[in-house]
């Protein structure tokens, strides 16, 4: 059993019970102590459920249903901080976006500058963010998909903390995504139900490209979704500062700057 068949099996067995103890689970899943300890490590630190002293629980989702709201800066008042500059990074990612391809949109103010530069390119696109969705729907020819789940309000995304059964079976080339910081740790979130949420959409893409303006250089703080290394390309403005350039290229990602 591959580590993905095991933690979709430890998930369902959450959902229906609640708790498991971990010897039920040596029971019941062919693996080793050890391989299981990293599996719920994994979980874990996804956000996808919680180690309890002897097992594991479910997750409550009581700040999911009743909240519908994620840690970091909402969506309305994101989207008009480093507007010129984010406009730029948009146009930018979409130039690099191949008619008929099929592609992944995370939610974003930044990714969603995007959005104008697609039409026409007969896009199969899988987004998680409302607004994307509507920025896409007058586009003949775009095709768009979303996964099922919980919207958060504020950040107007669609999110499931249970797992990926809610996660159209949809791979593609290029994933673009943003980010609230990066830093030498890697690229960060403030949310970790946002962290397990793009962790799993990184695993259906070839390449990782980051869409950023500078200020998300500024500082490093927050939940770690990935390695910079894990990053293909960053696109940001030409306000970077050349440390952090340098920074970037040393991990090995190609980085593009927009003027603005």
């Amino acid at each position: 059993m591959h580590a993905n068949e095991r933690e979709q099996a430890i998930l369902d067995l959450l959902n229906r019970n609640g708790f498991i103890t971990f010897r039920e689970l040596e029971k019941r899943l062919d693996a080793s102590p050890a391989t299981l300890r990293r599996d719920l490590t994994r979980l874990s630190e996804d956000g996808r459920i919680e180690r309890v002293r002897g097992g594991a629980k479910r997750i409550a989702n009581d700040r999911m249903n009743e909240q519908d709201r994620l840690l970091g800066v909402p969506f309305h008042e994101n989207i008009h901080r480093m507007r010129e500059q984010k406009e730029a990074i948009g146009k930018a990612a979409a130039e690099l976006c191949e008619r008929g391809s099929a592609i992944m949109i995370d939610g974003g103010s930044t990714t969603l500058q995007m959005c104008p530069h697609l039409a026409g390119l007969e896009l199969q696109v899988l987004t998680n963010s409302l607004h994307i969705v509507s920025a896409l729907l007058p586009q003949e020819g775009t095709r768009v998909l979303v996964p099922g789940g919980s919207v958060f309000r504020e950040q107007n995304i669609i999110l499931s903390a249970a797992g990926d059964e809610l996660m159209p079976r949809f791979y593609a080339p290029r994933l673009f995504m943003g980010a609230a910081a990066i830093g030498p740790q890697g690229v960060m979130q403030a949310d970790v139900v946002l962290v397990a949420a793009e962790r799993r959409l990184i695993e259906r893409a070839e390449e990782l490209i980051l869409l950023v303006d500078s200020s998300k250089f500024r500082h490093s703080s927050g939940n770690v979704v990935c390695e910079l290394a894990q990053v293909g390309t960053i696109i940001t403005d030409d306000g970077i500062e050349p440390a952090q350039a340098e920074m970037v290229k040393a991990a090995g990602v190609r980085l593009v700057t927009v003027p603005v």
